[in-house]
């Protein structure tokens, strides 16, 4: 059993939108970390429309809807929040591992922090115990993280735009031709 841990260093979440994507399904679990998450950004002040919540209808759709989001460039975060539990048949394993996946990439592509708040547990007394019971607060962690790290890229120098293969061609072509050698015979 791991153990989450707050970051000792203050951070200043001011000014942060962060918005929170929800899965339907299971919605008496992810309701749950949805409340859990929306308190904590309320702490930091993060309210209102600087902290909308939008439904999906479950953790596979996920990572498309973070996607849009990430891409608007009007967020500093997205916490996703679902709730994968197991059954008789391999369809936890897909949706578990292609919504962590997905996240983790659109994470990846655009640069936004995008927080994988997705309970994947073997029953639903596991998912009750990570909202809130024994287990802590999944909702809570996931909305700390995404401050947290979304007030740390405040803090660090920008990204070096990456050249598209289009620009190096461009360039290349500006650059003065050589003559090769000619091939002896």
């Amino acid at each position: 059993m791991g153990e989450y841990s707050a970051g000792e260093q203050a951070y200043d979440a001011r000014g942060l939108r962060v918005a929170i994507v929800v899965a339907r399904f299971n919605d008496h679990v992810t309701s749950l970390l949805l409340e859990g998450a929306v308190a904590t950004l309320a702490e930091h002040g993060v309210t209102g429309d600087d902290a909308p919540v939008y439904w999906v209808p479950g953790a596979f759709e996920l990572p498309v809807v973070a996607k849009r989001l990430a891409e608007s460039c009007e967020l500093d975060a997205v916490v996703c929040l679902g709730a994968v539990i197991r059954g008789d048949t391999p369809h936890f394993d897909y949706v578990a591992g292609e919504s962590a996946a997905g996240l983790s990439r659109v994470a990846l592509d655009t640069g936004v922090p995008v927080v994988f708040g997705v309970l994947t547990t073997d029953n639903l007394a596991q998912a009750l115990d990570r909202c809130g019971g024994a287990e802590g607060h999944k909702g809570v962690e996931a909305a700390a993280t995404a401050l947290e790290t979304a007030a740390l890229l405040r803090t660090l120098p920008p990204p070096r735009v990456a050249r598209s293969s289009a620009d190096r061609v461009r360039s290349s072509r500006s650059l003065p031709s050589r003559s090769l050698p000619s091939p002896k015979v």
